[in-house]
């Protein structure tokens, strides 16, 4: 003896015909992709293969027909298809960006590297010929605001 419950055919078929629904409107709930297959709607309708088919192929079928008259993809697959360009394409702006600022400061740390030893040199007193030191700063006057 199995303990079994009995299937309600009925609810099955409200089940699926509310999935193929889902999905050709565009706002699935258990659908990751969204896709107007098959195996999406058995996902989107949480039914197993072997009921569907056994079953309820005729709604399987008619979801099927739908795709085809429809034609375009639902709102929500085209609407996450653009946002997803959008962001590729800002990703490779960022990523641009992001390399010449590499190169900026790449070239900047020799800039300071350089700067340093001929400091240090002049401080030490044996640096090169063409480098004069500079007087020291003046302090603003107590009274005037350095700006």
């Amino acid at each position: 003896m199995t303990n079994r419950r009995p299937r309600d055919h009925d609810t099955e078929r409200a089940v699926l015909r509310a999935a193929a629904d889902r999905l050709l409107d565009g706002t699935p709930l258990r659908s990751e992709s969204g896709r107007l297959t098959v195996t999406e709607l058995l996902r989107e309708s949480g039914l197993r293969r072997d009921v569907v088919y056994g079953d309820h192929k005729d709604l399987v079928e008619r979801f099927q027909a739908r795709v085809r008259a429809q034609d375009h993809t639902p709102a929500l697959a085209q609407s996450l298809a653009e946002e997803n360009a959008e962001l590729k394409q800002k990703l490779a702006e960022t990523a641009s960006a992001l390399a010449r600022e590499h190169e900026t400061t790449a070239a900047l740390r020799r800039l300071v590297g350089e700067l340093d030893l001929e400091l240090h040199a002049v401080r030490e007193g044996d640096g090169p010929a063409r480098v004069v030191s500079l007087p020291p700063r003046r302090r603003p006057a107590a009274g005037r605001q350095h700006r």
